[in-house]
């Protein structure tokens, strides 16, 4: 779990059914294949929720650096309409749906005994949908194009194509921490008393919190225990479900992403570093 190296832009993305998101520290970009084939691109700029005002205060910067990315979505959407976003297909709109019954009825079985057990059980139940996500159509392997892209770019590689699959800034690294936390939260908020979409939303900020919390750490701290044991299960779930090795012309959408994130960052075409050829 290295960090960025200090010459290059620290990137972030978003797998799309069809194409890449990524996110830079003042603009996004994305590119997509429409329906006939073609690479569209288009770019623009973040919106900022005042994190640079909360960067010295744990939890409050990563819950907003995360609204920050979720507001990028429908600008994404508006400027490229084809974008096919994970969260709108058939597949995962039927999993959230059975997700949140079965967190429910789980929860309704075991009202008078709050166990972390019958929490982990409801947190995890939660992330199904995500992993769901991932198995359908080309989405693992737009992942995949993501891990590539950004990972070539860091590393300073030629090849898109020959980096790994796999990256140690992926999202699934967050999954241990946050189902974590999101057990002991809610044991501790049920046995206080406390109900209701507040308590809920209090217990899923605070987890989010918590888990981004613990990612940075591991990253100013990669080889430490705590770090590699971090690392390792996001990155099974990277190497076995969350990721294929993409297409060339899969490859071709990511390095279009990125030559335009860099575009837009202000970054020199010949400091990118990466390339799908």
């Amino acid at each position: 779990m290295r960090p960025t190296p200090p010459e290059k832009l620290r990137l972030g993305g978003m797998a799309l059914g069809n194409g890449l998101l990524v996110h830079g520290p003042t603009h996004w970009a994305a590119a997509v294949r429409d329906p006939g084939g073609e690479l569209r691109v288009a770019s623009g700029p973040k919106p900022h929720f005042g994190t640079e005002a909360a960067e010295r205060v744990p939890g409050v910067r990563g819950v907003l650096r995360l609204a920050e990315a979720l507001a990028v979505i429908p600008l994404v959407k508006r400027a490229l309409p084809d974008a096919r976003l994970p969260m709108q297909e058939p597949r995962t709109i039927g999993a959230v749906t059975a997700a949140a019954l079965a967190g429910q009825a789980v929860r309704r079985s075991g009202e008078a005994s709050r166990t972390l057990g019958r929490e982990a059980a409801i947190a995890g139940i939660g992330v199904l949908p995500a992993l769901l996500a991932l198995r359908g159509g080309e989405l693992a392997a737009y992942h995949g194009v993501e891990h590539k892209a950004i990972g070539a770019y860091e590393n300073g590689d030629e090849r898109a194509a020959d980096a790994t699959k796999e990256h140690d800034r992926c999202g699934s690294n967050l999954v241990a921490p946050l189902l974590a936390s999101a057990t002991a939260g809610n044991v501790a908020v049920r046995r206080a008393g406390l109900r209701g979409p507040l308590a809920d939303a209090a217990v899923g900020l605070g987890s989010i919190a918590f888990a981004v919390e613990v990612f940075a750490l591991a990253e100013r701290h990669p080889d430490t225990a705590m770090a590699r044991a971090l690392r390792r299960p996001g990155y099974e779930i990277q190497r076995a479900l969350g990721t294929r090795e993409p297409t060339e012309e899969q490859l071709a959408v990511g390095e279009a992403a990125l030559a335009e994130i860099l575009r837009v960052e202000g970054v020199e075409a010949g400091a990118a570093g990466s390339g799908s050829r």
